[in-house]
């Protein structure tokens, strides 16, 4: 028999059970439905987050307190989160210690809730210099950013983030009015217009002030929980890195580079760091998504035993007119493959439907700069596990088809 008579033959005991086949598939197109689903949610979180680390700038370079570490377990963090001090900043404006520096910013991060009149609205308080508009590329909608002198006189100003508004003032105007936060007034000087958050930083829910103000009226602390420099040029980022770090390891008395209590990021690593974070998460929802290709696989062998016993004289009368069991088992093996390959090119896309429509509404509902991205990848693992999935889960029931005696199946009832 020629492999055009067995697509023939195949294709004609698929369509005589219609409704059968489509209950089969059933488990191959949810399996890879959801695969495609969160291969390409995770590529566009990827992008965005990978974008809002980029729009920092590439010759910019994080000082964090304590040491980023991999460990669930691991709380060197928190034991040296007050590890950034003043004299730190002494240290790296120094010329003669970092001369590729281009400029610095101490930032203070807390929590707390703001007022105004009856109404009260949980920020972030967000402590930093003047550089901060070009920093994060931040241009204010109505007002202006406080300059070096508020900061250097620990001026009770502040830029308010679009939530912070809609929340606190309703439709009254904010600008040179003063919200209470502490106990402390602090007029308004400027407020940001509508970003949709962000993956590293939500301005919108955010008042941001000159970070000696936070420090002194707003947490009371000695020390910094960030500093955020940037290199004279990108090609210095490298230098830099490594100047800092020996800066900071001189300030500190540290010997033993495995011992810091800091820890010194630029853009490429954190790009780098965040990939492998949205990439693992990826590929364990894929791993959870592939169980419902094994529970679709089981069934499909489940209804091809069923259909084989259901064409028992159909075998029977086809070994009786010269069918060979090579025959038999080619023909129900390619309606098991057909079954899973029919499911997997449903599953994609309806998958990449369902990733594009919830793209469409994460950047336009919700205003965040989420791109659709068609994971090609996805499709094609998705084509060839479902075809994969035919050939093992059909294989014993086309095996169990061809052994059938003509003479025993031509009787079956």
């Amino acid at each position: 028999m020629t492999w055009k008579h067995v697509l023939k033959t195949s294709l004609t005991g698929l369509s005589t059970n219609r409704s059968r086949s489509a209950l089969t598939i059933l488990g191959i197109v949810i399996g890879i439905t959801a695969i495609m689903l969160v291969i390409s949610l995770g590529a566009g979180a990827q992008a965005l987050i990978l974008g809002e680390v980029q729009g920092l700038g590439t010759n910019t370079i994080a000082i964090i307190p304590g040491q980023v570490s991999t460990s669930p377990t691991s709380n060197a963090g928190a034991l040296y989160s007050d590890s950034l001090k003043p004299q730190d900043v002494t240290a790296l404006l120094n010329k003669a210690n970092v001369p590729q520096l281009q400029s610095l910013m101490p930032v203070v991060i807390a929590g707390d809730t703001a007022t105004y009149g009856s109404n009260t609205y949980q920020v972030t308080v967000f402590g930093g210099t003047d550089l901060i508009a070009d920093i994060f590329n931040l241009v204010p909608a109505e007002g202006q950013f406080f300059d070096s002198s508020d900061v250097l006189s620990l001026s009770s100003v502040v830029v308010i983030g679009a939530d912070v508004q809609k929340y606190l003032f309703d439709t009254d105007e904010p600008l040179n009015e003063n919200i209470k936060i502490k106990g402390r007034n602090f007029r308004v000087i400027g407020v940001l217009p509508k970003s949709g958050g962000g993956s590293l930083f939500n301005f919108d829910s955010m008042v941001i002030m000159p970070y000696t103000t936070v420090m002194t009226y707003v947490t009371g602390q000695k020390y910094y929980n960030r500093i955020i420099t940037q290199a004279v040029s990108d090609a210095a980022v490298p230098m830099t890195a490594a100047d800092i770090r020996q800066t900071l390891e001189e300030s500190h008395n540290i010997t033993d580079p495995t011992k810091d209590d800091f820890t010194i990021e630029t853009q490429q690593t954190l790009a780098n760091t965040l990939g492998t974070i949205t990439n693992a998460l990826t590929y364990f929802l894929v791993a959870v998504a592939s169980i419902a290709l094994f529970v679709g696989g089981v069934g499909i062998m489940n209804i091809m035993l069923v259909a084989v016993t259901e064409r028992t004289r159909e075998i029977g009368l086809r070994k009786a007119l010269g069918a060979r069991d090579r025959d038999i088992l080619s023909q129900f093996l390619l309606e098991a493959v057909l079954l899973t390959a029919i499911g997997g090119i449903i599953g994609i896309v309806l998958g990449s439907s369902l990733a594009f429509l919830i793209s469409l509404i994460l950047s336009k509902g919700l205003g965040v700069n989420w791109q659709f991205v068609f994971p090609w990848s996805g499709a094609v693992l998705g084509f060839s596990v479902s075809a994969v999935i035919g050939l093992i889960f059909g294989g014993y029931p086309a095996r169990q088809a061809s052994k059938k005696s003509p003479i025993e199946a031509l009787r079956y009832e």
